[in-house]
């Protein structure tokens, strides 16, 4: 049987109560939006507000970053000041998780992120975040791996330290307690 992906309607509300108090904290990250546009979209996609609330529940403080003029679409991204803390020490995908034979992670990024609905930020995301505020000062995050990297067993992470971006990378396999991954979701 498959996971209810809905919220209660009191849940619902708690929900658009907690977006609704960062939104208004964090105008810098989302000039000439305006909340009642983003609520409405919430409240006709149901199973959007569901994935908003997984991204809550692991800690990813999620925050509408930027819309979609094309496809009418709230851009969300984990706005935490560090990788989301309930989503570290997971290696980057399934295939990184069965190669390990021993100590093995919880799971894997992109599993977690599939799970939730939600989309692992890619390098370009990564770094338009970065011009929002500092983020990830302590932790890194796993990124959209280019198939090529993939292949050859790799998988890339960034980071924010001395006023820059790093791209860095290691074996998909690997794994951190200081590293998780951010996502985003389109609504």
């Amino acid at each position: 049987m498959g996971i209810k992906k809905k919220l209660l309607p009191e849940q619902q509300q708690e929900l658009l109560k907690t977006l609704r108090g960062r939104f208004e904290k964090n105008m810098n990250r989302h000039k000439g939006i305006e909340w009642a546009k983003v609520q409405a979209k919430l409240e006709a996609n149901p199973e959007k507000l569901w994935s908003l609330n997984e991204m809550e529940k692991t800690g990813g403080e999620p925050d509408v970053v930027a819309h979609d003029k094309k496809t009418g679409e709230y851009i969300f991204y984990d706005c935490s000041a560090e990788s989301p803390k309930d989503r570290r020490s997971v290696c980057y995908d399934h295939e990184a998780l069965e190669s390990r034979k021993e100590h093995k992670p919880k799971n894997s990024a992109m599993e977690m992120a599939s799970d939730m609905g939600i989309e692992i930020l890619t390098e370009e995301q990564y770094r338009e975040l970065q011009k929002l505020g500092n983020f990830d000062a302590k932790t890194s995050s796993w990124l959209k791996t280019p198939s090529d990297i993939r292949k050859l067993g790799g998988a890339i992470y960034a980071d924010f330290r001395y006023g820059h971006v790093f791209v860095g990378h290691n074996g998909a396999e690997s794994y951190y307690a200081a590293r998780g991954f951010r996502g985003s979701l389109r609504v």
